[in-house]
């Protein structure tokens, strides 16, 4: 590496709601010597910017077009409805499907909630982001549905949010482009999974095998016995102590 050239880096792309904090903390702990370059994202354009190259991994929302991409899904998360204040619903610690009957559930263009039949009724026009349909909340014009990341994302003083049960849920994952599962990449899925400083990889090389030669030469060295020495050491000592019995045989005992 020249004197002018950059150090190769790690591009995590990220998608909103998503915090990587605690695993970017991790890597700058664990690969001081490699810096990792945050790249935010829109959930929809995420596995583009992989297949073009543009982040090495990122962490995205499921489901997403898997083509060319590998995923491994890190967590779920709870699914909130995002309603004024003063909202009804507000007076109950969770809410149902058919608590929403009567309001206009506002419905993003940018949505990643994967629905069969969305509750309450549709709004005329569909807004372009969440964070449009937020002010939109906050304007009295319906409520809106998302993930709790996504509803803390866009906290605002005059909005708050209530669990919403029997309703789908986004699951986060890591993603990267199948055919790059470098070292780097795989320094991060030991990260986010968890695993020590110390755990393996999966990808270190295992140690060599001894040449047989040697190998034969050790077994050898080591079943040669040492010049000068008996190979029975129990069978001395039988020499040594007969030879002292013969001795004491032979001496003549004194009588009194």
């Amino acid at each position: 590496m020249t004197g002018t050239e950059a150090p190769r880096s790690f591009r995590l792309a990220y998608v909103p709601g998503v915090t990587p904090t605690k695993w970017v903390r991790t890597w700058h702990e664990r690969m001081p010597d490699v810096p990792l370059d945050l790249v935010a994202v829109s959930a929809a354009e995420a596995p583009d910017v992989l297949r073009r190259g543009d982040a090495d991994a990122g962490l995205v929302r499921l489901p997403i077009d898997r083509e060319g991409l590998s995923a491994i899904p890190l967590y779920t998360e709870t699914t909130v409805v995002v309603v004024p204040k003063d909202h009804v619903v507000t007076a109950v610690d969770e809410v149902s499907p058919e608590d929403l009957a009567d309001d206009v559930v506002l419905h993003p263009l940018d949505d990643t909630l994967d629905w069969g039949g969305r509750p309450g009724r549709p709004a005329i026009e569909r807004p372009a982001t969440t964070g449009e349909a937020i002010e939109l909340v906050a304007a009295g014009v319906g409520v809106l549905v998302v993930p709790q990341s996504l509803a803390r994302l866009h906290h605002r003083r005059d909005l708050t949010y209530r669990p919403l049960t029997d309703a789908p849920q986004s699951r986060v994952a890591l993603s990267w482009p199948e055919d790059e599962t470098t070292d780097e990449v795989e320094e991060f899925i030991g990260i986010v999974r968890g695993r020590t400083v110390n755990s393996t990889r999966g990808r270190r090389p295992a140690a060599p095998a001894q040449p047989q030669e040697q190998r034969q030469a050790a077994g050898g060295a080591r079943r040669k016995p040492a010049a000068g020495r008996s190979s029975g050491t129990s069978a001395g000592r039988s020499q040594r102590s007969g030879g002292s019995r013969s001795a004491r045989r032979g001496k003549p005992r004194r009588r009194s």
